[in-house]
Protein backbone atom coordinates (compact mmCIF):
# COMPACT_ATOMS: atom_id res chain seq x y z
CA UNK A 1 0.00 0.00 0.00
CA UNK A 2 3.07 2.17 0.86
CA UNK A 3 4.31 0.91 -2.11
CA UNK A 4 1.47 2.21 -4.30
CA UNK A 5 0.72 5.06 -2.35
CA UNK A 6 4.12 6.60 -2.98
CA UNK A 7 4.11 5.57 -6.57
CA UNK A 8 0.82 7.31 -7.13
CA UNK A 9 2.28 10.52 -5.06
CA UNK A 10 4.96 10.36 -7.73
CA UNK A 11 2.93 10.12 -10.70
CA UNK A 12 0.80 12.90 -9.62
CA UNK A 13 3.68 15.53 -8.64
CA UNK A 14 4.24 17.73 -11.54
CA UNK A 15 7.17 17.69 -13.18
CA UNK A 16 10.06 20.33 -12.24
CA UNK A 17 9.70 23.55 -14.57
CA UNK A 18 12.70 23.80 -16.74
CA UNK A 19 14.21 26.75 -15.95
CA UNK A 20 13.53 29.87 -18.21
CA UNK A 21 16.41 31.22 -20.48
CA UNK A 22 17.69 34.80 -20.02
CA UNK A 23 16.59 36.95 -23.21
CA UNK A 24 18.86 39.39 -21.87
CA UNK A 25 21.90 38.48 -24.47
CA UNK A 26 18.93 39.00 -26.80
CA UNK A 27 18.11 42.04 -26.05
CA UNK A 28 21.73 43.51 -26.14
CA UNK A 29 21.11 42.51 -29.22
CA UNK A 30 18.37 44.10 -30.04
CA UNK A 31 19.51 47.80 -28.55
CA UNK A 32 22.79 47.51 -30.59
CA UNK A 33 21.00 47.06 -33.95
CA UNK A 34 18.59 49.87 -32.23
CA UNK A 35 21.88 51.83 -32.16
CA UNK A 36 23.23 51.06 -35.06
CA UNK A 37 19.71 52.21 -37.30
CA UNK A 38 19.18 54.98 -35.36
CA UNK A 39 22.95 56.41 -36.04
CA UNK A 40 22.65 55.24 -39.91
CA UNK A 41 19.40 57.71 -40.00
CA UNK A 42 20.70 60.24 -38.09
CA UNK A 43 23.44 60.77 -41.32
CA UNK A 44 20.57 60.84 -43.18
CA UNK A 45 17.73 63.15 -41.33
CA UNK A 46 18.04 64.21 -38.03
CA UNK A 47 14.19 64.05 -37.62
CA UNK A 48 14.06 60.70 -38.78
CA UNK A 49 16.58 59.84 -36.12
CA UNK A 50 14.49 61.87 -33.83
CA UNK A 51 11.07 59.48 -35.05
CA UNK A 52 13.12 56.68 -34.39
CA UNK A 53 14.54 57.02 -31.01
CA UNK A 54 11.02 58.15 -29.96
CA UNK A 55 8.89 55.76 -31.49
CA UNK A 56 11.05 53.08 -30.12
CA UNK A 57 11.10 54.57 -26.29
CA UNK A 58 7.37 54.63 -26.59
CA UNK A 59 6.93 51.24 -27.39
CA UNK A 60 9.29 49.87 -24.51
CA UNK A 61 6.61 52.09 -22.69
CA UNK A 62 3.69 50.41 -23.73
CA UNK A 63 5.03 47.05 -23.77
CA UNK A 64 5.89 47.45 -19.90
CA UNK A 65 2.90 49.24 -18.77
CA UNK A 66 0.77 47.46 -20.63
CA UNK A 67 -1.29 50.41 -21.60
CA UNK A 68 -4.05 50.16 -23.95
CA UNK A 69 -7.07 52.16 -24.75
CA UNK A 70 -9.37 49.32 -24.81
CA UNK A 71 -8.14 47.74 -21.34
CA UNK A 72 -9.25 50.64 -19.72
CA UNK A 73 -13.20 50.40 -21.69
CA UNK A 74 -13.11 47.00 -21.38
CA UNK A 75 -11.46 46.03 -17.60
CA UNK A 76 -14.04 47.38 -15.78
CA UNK A 77 -17.08 45.58 -17.47
CA UNK A 78 -14.77 42.29 -17.24
CA UNK A 79 -12.60 42.47 -14.38
CA UNK A 80 -13.86 45.05 -12.63
CA UNK A 81 -10.13 46.69 -12.45
CA UNK A 82 -9.94 50.54 -13.48
CA UNK A 83 -6.30 50.50 -12.93
CA UNK A 84 -5.47 51.16 -16.54
CA UNK A 85 -9.12 53.27 -16.57
CA UNK A 86 -7.04 55.35 -14.30
CA UNK A 87 -3.89 55.79 -16.08
CA UNK A 88 -5.41 57.03 -18.92
CA UNK A 89 -7.23 60.13 -17.05
CA UNK A 90 -3.85 60.90 -15.82
CA UNK A 91 -2.32 60.90 -18.99
CA UNK A 92 -5.50 62.99 -20.62
CA UNK A 93 -4.84 65.21 -17.33
CA UNK A 94 -0.92 65.58 -17.94
CA UNK A 95 -1.49 66.29 -22.00
CA UNK A 96 -4.08 68.88 -20.85
CA UNK A 97 -2.45 71.45 -19.14
CA UNK A 98 0.91 70.42 -22.15
CA UNK A 99 -1.26 71.12 -24.90
CA UNK A 100 -2.96 74.19 -23.41
CA UNK A 101 0.24 75.52 -22.63
CA UNK A 102 1.37 74.92 -26.30
CA UNK A 103 -1.76 76.28 -27.79
CA UNK A 104 -1.68 79.42 -25.31
CA UNK A 105 2.04 80.31 -25.53
CA UNK A 106 1.30 80.42 -29.75
CA UNK A 107 -2.01 82.32 -28.89
CA UNK A 108 -0.52 84.84 -27.16
CA UNK A 109 2.05 85.66 -29.60
CA UNK A 110 0.14 85.93 -32.29
CA UNK A 111 0.51 83.08 -34.37
CA UNK A 112 -1.12 80.05 -35.50
CA UNK A 113 -2.62 77.93 -32.68
CA UNK A 114 -1.29 74.38 -33.53
CA UNK A 115 -3.54 71.39 -34.15
CA UNK A 116 -6.83 73.51 -35.10
CA UNK A 117 -6.93 71.84 -38.34
CA UNK A 118 -7.86 68.58 -36.27
CA UNK A 119 -10.77 70.44 -34.28
CA UNK A 120 -13.71 69.16 -36.74
CA UNK A 121 -17.39 69.41 -35.86
CA UNK A 122 -19.06 66.82 -33.91
CA UNK A 123 -21.87 65.04 -36.34
CA UNK A 124 -23.41 61.71 -36.78
CA UNK A 125 -20.09 60.24 -38.43
CA UNK A 126 -18.64 60.91 -34.79
CA UNK A 127 -20.60 58.49 -33.23
CA UNK A 128 -20.68 56.03 -35.92
CA UNK A 129 -17.04 56.00 -36.31
CA UNK A 130 -16.96 55.57 -32.51
CA UNK A 131 -19.29 52.77 -32.40
CA UNK A 132 -17.19 50.88 -35.34
CA UNK A 133 -14.13 51.34 -34.11
CA UNK A 134 -14.93 50.63 -30.38
CA UNK A 135 -16.56 47.40 -31.25
CA UNK A 136 -13.68 46.51 -33.38
CA UNK A 137 -11.10 47.60 -30.57
CA UNK A 138 -12.69 44.71 -28.41
CA UNK A 139 -13.39 42.15 -30.70
CA UNK A 140 -9.68 42.04 -31.75
CA UNK A 141 -8.52 42.57 -28.17
CA UNK A 142 -6.38 46.23 -28.54
CA UNK A 143 -6.65 49.58 -29.62
CA UNK A 144 -4.14 50.95 -32.34
CA UNK A 145 -1.21 51.16 -29.47
CA UNK A 146 -2.11 47.92 -28.06
CA UNK A 147 -2.16 46.23 -31.51
CA UNK A 148 1.29 47.52 -32.32
CA UNK A 149 2.76 46.96 -29.11
CA UNK A 150 1.55 43.22 -29.47
CA UNK A 151 2.79 42.94 -32.82
CA UNK A 152 6.29 43.70 -31.69
CA UNK A 153 5.72 41.04 -29.49
CA UNK A 154 4.63 38.57 -32.06
CA UNK A 155 1.13 38.11 -31.04
CA UNK A 156 -0.55 36.70 -34.56
CA UNK A 157 -4.40 37.92 -33.87
CA UNK A 158 -2.75 41.35 -33.68
CA UNK A 159 -0.99 41.12 -36.89
CA UNK A 160 -3.95 40.05 -38.72
CA UNK A 161 -6.09 43.04 -36.96
CA UNK A 162 -3.31 45.02 -38.32
CA UNK A 163 -3.95 44.15 -41.75
CA UNK A 164 -7.83 44.70 -41.35
CA UNK A 165 -7.14 47.76 -39.44
CA UNK A 166 -5.26 49.12 -42.60
CA UNK A 167 -7.52 47.67 -45.02
CA UNK A 168 -10.07 49.76 -43.05
CA UNK A 169 -8.33 53.19 -42.89
CA UNK A 170 -8.01 52.61 -46.68
CA UNK A 171 -11.76 52.29 -47.07
CA UNK A 172 -12.60 54.91 -44.42
CA UNK A 173 -10.23 57.52 -46.30
CA UNK A 174 -11.87 56.58 -49.97
CA UNK A 175 -15.27 57.21 -48.78
CA UNK A 176 -14.44 59.96 -46.18
CA UNK A 177 -15.50 62.98 -48.84
CA UNK A 178 -18.90 61.23 -48.71
CA UNK A 179 -19.61 61.68 -45.02
CA UNK A 180 -17.66 65.16 -45.01
CA UNK A 181 -20.26 66.70 -47.44
CA UNK A 182 -23.65 64.99 -45.84
CA UNK A 183 -22.08 64.88 -42.74
CA UNK A 184 -19.47 66.19 -41.38
CA UNK A 185 -19.59 69.74 -42.57
CA UNK A 186 -23.02 70.75 -41.37
CA UNK A 187 -22.01 69.85 -37.69
CA UNK A 188 -21.33 72.30 -34.68
CA UNK A 189 -18.09 72.69 -34.40
CA UNK A 190 -17.02 73.06 -30.89
CA UNK A 191 -13.08 74.35 -29.71
CA UNK A 192 -13.73 75.32 -25.34
CA UNK A 193 -12.05 78.33 -25.05
CA UNK A 194 -13.96 79.97 -27.64
CA UNK A 195 -16.68 79.30 -25.34
CA UNK A 196 -15.16 79.33 -21.82
CA UNK A 197 -11.67 80.88 -22.26
CA UNK A 198 -8.46 79.62 -22.12
CA UNK A 199 -8.59 79.24 -18.18
CA UNK A 200 -11.84 78.08 -18.26
CA UNK A 201 -11.81 75.31 -20.62
CA UNK A 202 -8.42 73.88 -18.72
CA UNK A 203 -10.52 73.68 -15.28
CA UNK A 204 -13.17 72.20 -16.89
CA UNK A 205 -12.08 69.47 -18.89
CA UNK A 206 -9.67 68.71 -15.96
CA UNK A 207 -12.89 68.36 -13.43
CA UNK A 208 -14.80 66.44 -15.90
CA UNK A 209 -10.89 64.09 -16.06
CA UNK A 210 -11.13 64.25 -12.29
CA UNK A 211 -15.06 62.98 -11.99
CA UNK A 212 -14.14 60.11 -14.09
CA UNK A 213 -11.42 59.27 -12.18
CA UNK A 214 -13.07 58.93 -9.17
CA UNK A 215 -15.80 56.78 -10.63
CA UNK A 216 -13.70 54.63 -11.57
CA UNK A 217 -12.27 54.25 -8.59
CA UNK A 218 -15.39 53.84 -6.78
CA UNK A 219 -16.44 50.98 -9.68
CA UNK A 220 -13.25 48.97 -9.15
CA UNK A 221 -13.92 49.00 -4.81
CA UNK A 222 -17.50 48.02 -5.63
CA UNK A 223 -16.42 45.28 -7.74
CA UNK A 224 -13.16 44.10 -6.61
CA UNK A 225 -13.82 44.56 -2.92
CA UNK A 226 -10.70 46.80 -2.81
Amino acid sequence: MSENGKSIQRSGARAPRKPKKSQIPYGMAVLIVMIIIGIALSSRSATLAMYWIFGSCFGFVLQKSRFCFTASMRDPWITGSTSVTKAVMVALAITTVGFTAIKYGAFLNGLPIPGMSYVVPISFATAVGGILFGTGMVIAGGCASGTLMRVGEGFGMQMLSLFFFLVGSLLGAYHFGFWKINFISNGPKIFLPDYFGWFGAVVIQLLIIACIYIAADLWQKKKMGA
